[in-house]
């Protein structure tokens, strides 16, 4: 059995053709059978299977002053982008405005001026700041789910899905709107306007904005965000929404929530003294989100029933 050229460790797993001969790897070794060839010029020892083996994929090939963009900037950054990931998604690279973007199979390439982003570097991967990675991809988005976006970007919330995993330069909403001063007229700028007036700061998880949407676009007043209910000094919860002069909790539930069991008995002795406080506690989950009419004449219901008392 004939046995395969074992590559030199500092290659890595993911290498270009280039500096595999500057090792002494002979073309004939790179281009074998058992290794991928996920961008034109790069191999690895294994094909990505996840966004961020993509990326790892593609920094043989980027040059300096390129940078990640668009949806892979906001993937990157851990923002919740409404499409799940897929192997065949192009990568956006960006180029400053002197050079000419890649052009590649499996890339998008782009131009963005260098005095409109600052670059990060993640993990050793350039990026573009969280309020231009959310710019640079805009104009694909709707109004509902730059909401969402713009949402987990302001939150100081350390729960919040993503916080744990990249950690974000602080943001607030004023410093979006100075971002979208600075920017000018783009393509999805309009969408990040009226996004904007609707979205929170302080907002714990993609759904809980998906819930407040519902609910005032059905015509109800916008609930508060994160209310905490106290009896004198002490804390009894944090709601996700909360309508405090008729004592209306609304939470919603995950899955976490089901499937662990603690936390559902939290959640049990947590609403039992809601409701001892005189609350009114109303719950949903994925499901409601789809069909939201009967928790939100739930939510009618409650309201008409404290408003006439």
């Amino acid at each position: 059995m004939r046995h395969r050229i074992e590559l030199p460790a500092r290659l890595g797993p993911q290498f270009s053709v280039r500096q595999a001969a500057s090792l002494g790897v002979r073309r004939g070794r790179a281009d074998a059978a058992d290794l991928a060839r996920p961008f034109h010029g790069v191999r690895s020892v294994s094909a990505p299977d996840t966004f961020r083996a993509g990326v790892d994929c593609y920094l043989p090939r980027m040059r300096p002053g390129q940078r990640l963009v668009g949806r892979s900037a906001v993937r990157l950054w851990a923002l919740p982008h409404p499409d799940a990931w897929h192997p065949r998604e192009a990568l956006e690279i960006a180029a400053p405005q002197e050079q000419s973007p890649p052009r590649t199979k499996g890339v998008r390439g782009r131009r963005l001026r260098s005095t409109r982003a600052q670059t990060w570097r993640l993990r050793g991967i350039p990026v573009v700041d969280p309020v231009a990675a959310v710019f640079s991809c805009a104009h694909e988005l709707t109004v509902a789910q730059l909401v969402v976006m713009l949402d987990a970007l302001v939150t100081d919330r350390s729960n919040y899905p993503g916080m744990r995993e990249v950690a974000r330069p602080r943001c607030t909403l004023d410093d979006v709107a100075e971002h979208l001063v600075d920017w000018g007229r783009f393509r999805g700028s309009a969408t990040v306007r009226r996004a904007l007036r609707s979205a929170r700061e302080g907002v714990e998880s993609p759904k809980e904005t998906q819930t407040r949407l519902a609910i005032v676009e059905a015509g109800l007043p916008e609930p508060v965000v994160q209310f905490e209910v106290r009896a004198g000094s002490r804390l009894i919860a944090r709601v996700d929404l909360a309508y405090p002069e008729w004592r209306i909790a609304i939470e919603y539930e995950g899955d976490g929530h089901r499937t662990d069991k603690m936390q559902w008995r939290r959640d049990i002795a947590r609403q039992r003294e809601l409701e001892e406080q005189g609350w009114i506690v109303i719950r949903l989950t994925q499901h409601d989100l789809a069909e939201p009419a009967p928790f939100l004449t739930r939510i009618r219901s409650a309201i008409a029933g404290r408003s006439a008392a």
